[in-house]
């Protein structure tokens, strides 16, 4: 990311963001209004626009330069005594004024052989008056060029993004700590692909150590889903591993639950962007937040939908392709981006997705390319999409591909809550990036929107870009570490599909190394609390005891807040995460004991039914034959809650809870411990992993 103006703060990366979203005269936040970088950059009046940067940037004999500008951290240098444009770069430094830090950006290139550019991290839209200095045309060029002079001595141009920044991508840079050494250590290694999902797990011996059952339909069931459950358990039985993943993989053929049909009680839900405009000031006096009832949806379908491995997948875009859900405009925008970008191709074509997001407002609004046109270019988009949304940081691509992928983008925008483009705002003149190519010499939309479609095809595309979603989906449902040789097939799977993922995922579940892994993946906090959920066969109905009050919302409506309130508590909730990074996926990320204790209370919570927005089985009940004897009730319960049967030290641990020996005789409430008990098979490993 640039240096100044870049997405949230990232805990690799040590700069700061700058994603302030602008509002309009409406409140709507779709036109900009521009301000300055950096602290003191000039003076200010109300507004944010420069008081006067005519006299204060203008200099006699200076002829105004033309073509796109980058503004510095810093906003415009004051060139006063500078050389006038020409063969020779100027020097910006300005190192003889006191109290000025070395090092300013100097000139970026000379566009059309003729204008100096002022180098920087990304540009903020300038204002009509330093416009003014510069031409308001936009000059045909060629960001191409073999001379850049761009960078410092920190980063240079030219260099891979990865080399310059010194860190890794998320995942790995989490994995390369001692934990992470050690998870490696336990990794299944090396596989084969077979013929179908059926096969690879007849085939596949587990040798890893694991706590976990080596039974390939609680592996399956865990995996691609939120939570195994015995009805689950039951239809992969009914359907053979083969029938039932490509039952979840037709998701439209698979009929809503209960839980679904009562999002009606989310009102928001059915409205569009427009409606949501028009209604935002009504509906925040109703309490009514378009933006959280989105996530409270996405909780719901989580914890009750059949179509389980279709709610993982948006789950894993919504991590890949991240847009927060609480960004300065979500409240108007998000909804429609989960419906119409990540939920219309999360079992789809990846470049088709990654087309949509970067012509839907959200996108457009979060990572602030309405602010960018020909002669003050943003580069927050272009970045991301390189660095998170296609090739990764790693990828191949240096500083310069990201400066042209944002010179070419610079017609995209968002007014009256829409995308579209903008042909004055757009630089024209030939651009490269990675391999790709464009003259990219018109305006006209279409031929422009053509040329940017075009690029991002390619990158969608790019060898890249499928080592990176590859090793991304590895990561999610195999191992921490995922097998290289897993990695490569996944890669040439997408490669050979042109990115459809069904049949990546079919070759990963046809694959030796998932069938291998059982117990390689830990519980993300969102996922440990769905999974309880999930196990302790929580109903969406309200309980017959509760009492709504006046409340003009449902108890399904809250009950749903309530789980959305929890896990921001405990530190995880659909696109929560602030950074365009989305949540890290690997388990050195979320060591933390406090979440881990927060989420074992909750499940505590659950089994004594203390919330009455929904329906709980009693935790005496859970098992509905519950033997006799203490320790055939821990085997019973634990078979209920997570499938199998405990260690020996693990049930003697959980006996110990409650206070009587294995052989004693208990009554169906354990002698009035059994939620203790039950509690604590829920913290057990067999319910943390997956």
């Amino acid at each position: 990311m640039a240096d100044q103006n870049v997405p949230p703060r990232r805990p690799r990366d040590g700069r700061g963001w700058d994603g302030r979203q602008h509002p309009a005269a409406d409140g709507h936040r779709d036109t900009p209004a521009p301000a300055p970088y950096g602290p003191g950059a000039y003076p200010q009046h109300q507004g944010g626009h420069p008081a006067d940067p005519r006299g204060q940037y203008a200099h006699a004999g200076h002829p105004p330069a033309r073509g796109p500008q980058w503004v510095g951290p810093d906003g415009f240098a004051r060139q006063a005594g500078a050389p006038s444009p020409g063969p020779v770069l100027p020097d910006l430094d300005d190192d003889d004024e006191p109290g000025r830090g070395v090092g300013r950006r100097r000139a970026l290139a000379t566009l059309g052989g003729t204008a100096a550019v002022v180098a920087g991290g990304a540009a903020l839209a300038m204002t009509p008056q330093v416009r003014s200095l510069f031409g308001d045309e936009a000059v045909a060029g060629d960001a191409t060029g073999a001379t850049v002079t761009d960078g410092t001595p920190a980063r240079p141009s030219g260099q891979q993004p990865s080399m310059v920044r010194t860190y890794t991508e998320q995942n790995e840079s989490y994995m390369g700590s001692r934990a992470g050494e050690a998870l490696k250590k336990n990794a299944p290694t090396g596989g084969r692909t077979f013929s179908g999902p059926a096969a690879a797990a007849a085939e596949t011996k587990v040798t890893v150590k694991t706590v976990l059952a080596k039974d390939p339909i609680l592996h399956l069931a865990r995996r691609a889903t939120f939570g195994a459950t015995g009805q689950v358990v039951a239809e992969i039985k009914e359907r053979g591993i083969d029938g039932w993943l490509r039952w979840q993989l037709d998701p439209d053929k698979i009929a809503p639950t209960r839980a679904e049909l009562k999002l009606a009680d989310l009102p928001t839900l059915k409205l569009g962007t427009a409606q949501l405009r028009e209604q935002r000031d009504q509906l925040n006096e109703r309490g009514a937040h378009p933006e959280k009832e989105m996530v409270d949806a996405t909780i719901a379908r989580q914890i009750w939908s059949n179509r389980q491995l279709f709610e993982v997948m948006v789950d894993f875009w919504n991590d890949f392709l991240h847009v927060a859900a609480d960004f300065d405009g979500g409240e108007v925008y998000r909804a429609s981006f989960d419906r119409d970008v990540v939920r219309a191709h999360a079992l789809g074509s990846y470049p088709e997705m990654l087309l949509a997001a970067n012509r839907h407002p959200a996108l457009l609004l979060y990572l602030n390319q309405n602010e960018s046109r020909g002669d003050a270019v943003n580069e927050n988009l272009a970045r991301e999409n390189l660095e998170l949304y296609s090739v990764g940081v790693d990828g191949g691509y240096t500083e310069k591909d990201v400066r042209q992928a944002a010179l070419l983008q610079t017609g995209r925008g968002v007014n009256d809550g829409k995308y579209v483009f903008r042909p004055e705002r757009h630089y024209v003149g030939k651009v490269k990036v990675l391999g790709f190519t464009h003259a990219n010499n018109s305006k006209d939309p279409k031929k422009a929107e053509a040329a940017i479609d075009a690029y991002l095809t390619y990158i969608a595309l790019h060898p890249s870009t499928a080592k990176y979603v590859a090793q991304s989906l590895a990561t999610r449902f195999v191992s921490d570490t995922p097998p290289k040789s897993l990695v490569e097939r996944l890669a040439k799977s997408y490669s050979t599909n042109k990115g459809m993922i069904k049949p990546v995922l079919m070759t990963l579940f046809s694959s030796s190394e998932f069938w291998a892994a059982v117990g390689q993946k830990v519980r993300r906090p969102m996922e440990y609390l769905v999974a309880t959920y999930r196990a302790l066969g929580v109903s969406p109905e309200a309980s017959p005891k509760h009492d709504n009050g006046d409340s003009k919302r449902t108890p399904y409506a809250r009950g749903l807040r309530q789980v959305h309130d929890r896990m921001r508590e405990l530190g995880q909730y659909p696109m929560g995460q602030p950074t365009p990074d989305g949540y890290p996926d690997v388990y050195v990320a979320w060591t933390s004991a406090g979440t881990m204790v927060n989420g074992w209370n909750e499940a505590g919570e659950l089994l004594a039914g203390r919330r009455t927005v929904f329906t709980y089985t009693p935790a005496e009940k859970l098992v509905a034959r519950p033997p006799a004897t203490a320790g055939a009730y821990v085997d019973a319960l634990a078979l209920r809650l997570v499938g199998q049967k405990l260690s020996a030290r693990e049930r003697s641990l959980i006996l110990g809870v409650a206070g009587v020996p294995a052989g004693d005789r208990v009554d169906a409430t354990f002698d009035g411990a059994v939620t203790a008990v039950a509690r604590a098979i829920l913290a057990s490993p067999q319910h943390h992993l997956r």
